[in-house]
């Protein structure tokens, strides 16, 4: 069976139950210097974050990109410890979409008693990258989906709404030029109260126009105060080896400009422990300001993906914010251990590509995957983004019950550029043996094999260290741990935008099944 909204939903509020903040009974003054930010606050992948207040706590997500569930929601009440409590689209894409998941924004109307969440998807019928919203009376509620907004020839992305002085909404965004080399103005444009249709013309805010900025403005996030709207917003490369992202802030008096920027700029750039950092979202606390940005942490760097980091805002003497560029990863560096044994349903953590109709059971058997040979031929996969460089993936399989070739492995992709398939690195089992393979471009190469008679239960394990050096392992019934004698390295399968995944793969026809008994993630 596929697994239901409702089951979801029961399972995010057992495993938030399971799982509260660890100093969620306490007040949080993130202005006294005896409390300190712990670093990064959303580990792992957790692009384009965005976070408001609602009440006294706050709300956060960020983007998917191609793995299903749809925009985590996380809950807080100190922007320190966040838990997952839902998914704008638990069970996949709208049916408009059909990739490029980015940037959700989250706004909240207070008289309306609303969540909009506007999100970036790419239409099935114009290829088109499009600004989209969907609404909720909760956000822990389910989400009505109204479909696009915008979606200009060259692509619409990262929008952020803003109330102006007068009361009217408005939808800011960023036209995608840079991606056929042309400029990216940030527009805005009227919006009406249900969010469901644009009013009036666009208006220009202002463009890439300072060397700094390189090829590109996105990612705008607008506050109040001082009289002024200020925005911060972020320039350059955001997503691969090479990437030079950084931020920058410009304000006006009237939200439809015009727009000055601050000649500090930029005014968040690499330290020793960030580098490339951006696209956030700016919130008040206890009388100050804060910004939640993306950026890769230096020891992790593009393996575990860009992770969630807060930093103070500070201000000049002309009434301009900036950053001090202080921001540490203060976190204990690694995994967070992790089990599964699938009795009581799917914990919320697992992902399956969007453009997947995943299919499973979950019991007192474990978990039954249904096989397939989608995902560039790799099968039906359930994983997990990485958050550490050194941790090992260890599952047991009932091979009495399995008729198709399953095991574990770590997903990329083919390169490193934008739009690149997927690809991937692990170790299988069938009733014929164990196999070491990377899977490529549809083309699966063995690296290694074990011509073996299967039976009963077996354990599988990966080890990674440094991010991207793998060591494979197996256990037969009753039996210890053999290693297989190879080391394969997957740096040339880190993908763009996003970190290394890892999990469970069911490959073989739709008939067919894998039986996986228990799986973990433990930090080395």
């Amino acid at each position: 069976m596929k697994f239901t909204f409702n089951a979801l939903l029961f399972l995010l509020i057992l495993w938030g139950c399971q799982r509260k903040p660890t100093n969620e009974n306490k007040e949080t003054n993130l202005n006294d210097p005896a409390q300190v930010i712990i670093n990064p606050v959303l580990p792992g992948d957790r692009p384009d974050p965005t976070v408001i207040q609602i009440g006294n706590e706050y709300y956060a997500s960020a983007t998917s990109n191609e793995w299903a569930p749809l925009f985590p929601i996380y809950k807080s009440k100190d922007l320190l410890e966040w838990e997952l409590i839902n998914y704008v689209f638990p069970e996949g894409a709208p049916k408009w979409a059909k990739n490029n998941f980015w940037a959700p924004e989250l706004s909240y109307d207070e008289a309306q008693g609303k969540i909009y969440a506007y999100y970036t998807a790419r239409d099935k019928q114009s290829n088109r990258l499009s600004v989209a919203v969907a609404s909720s009376n909760s956000p822990t509620g389910i989400f009505e989906d109204h479909g696009p907004l915008v979606a200009q020839e060259v692509g619409s992305i990262d929008a952020y709404e803003v109330r102006d002085n007068d009361g009217k909404i408005y939808v800011l965004w960023k036209e995608d030029g840079n991606s056929k080399g042309l400029p990216t103005p940030l527009w805005a444009q009227e919006v009406n109260e249900q969010r469901t249709r644009l009013l009036g013309e666009p208006i220009e805010l202002f463009r890439n126009d300072q060397p700094w900025e390189r090829n590109l403005v996105e990612g705008v996030s607008v506050f109040k105060e001082n009289g002024y709207f200020y925005a911060t917003y972020s320039a350059g490369a955001c997503c691969d080896k090479e990437c030079n992202y950084q931020t920058g802030v410009a304000r006006a008096k009237k939200l439809l400009g015009p727009w000055e920027k601050f000649s500090g700029n930029p005014i968040l750039v690499d330290n020793d422990d960030w580098k490339c950092a951006g696209h956030g979202t700016v919130v008040k606390k206890d009388g100050d300001y804060f910004m939640l940005y993306h950026a890769y942490n230096s020891e992790g760097s593009v393996y575990v993906g860009r992770e969630g980091v807060l930093e103070q805002l500070t201000w000049t003497a002309d009434q301009w914010p900036i950053f001090e560029n202080k921001a540490t990863y203060s976190r204990e560096k690694g995994m967070i251990n992790f089990s599964d044994d699938f009795e009581e349903g799917l914990d919320p953590l697992w992902q399956w590509r969007v453009t997947q109709d995943i299919k499973f059971k979950t019991g007192k058997d474990g978990l039954v995957l249904q096989a397939s040979e989608e995902n560039e031929k790799m099968g039906s996969l359930l994983v997990q983004s990485t958050k550490s460089t050194n941790y090992y993936l260890e599952t047991s399989l009932n091979i009495d019950r399995s008729d198709a070739k399953g095991g574990i492995l770590l997903v990329g992709a083919a390169h490193n550029g934008f739009g690149a398939p997927i690809a991937g690195i692990g170790i299988g089992a069938s009733k014929d043996g164990l196999s070491l393979f990377e899977t490529r471009n549809q083309s699966e190469s063995i690296l290694k094999e074990k011509q073996i008679a299967l039976e009963g239960k077996i354990g599988l394990k990966m080890e990674v260290t440094e991010g991207h050096l793998l060591r494979f392992s197996f256990k037969l019934e009753d039996g210890t741990w053999d290693t297989f004698d190879h080391v394969a390295d997957a740096s040339h399968l880190v993908p763009w935008g996003m970190g290394f995944r890892l999990g469970m793969f069911a490959k073989g026809k739709e008939n067919q099944r894998m039986n996986f008994i228990r799986t973990s993630i433990v930090n080395k």
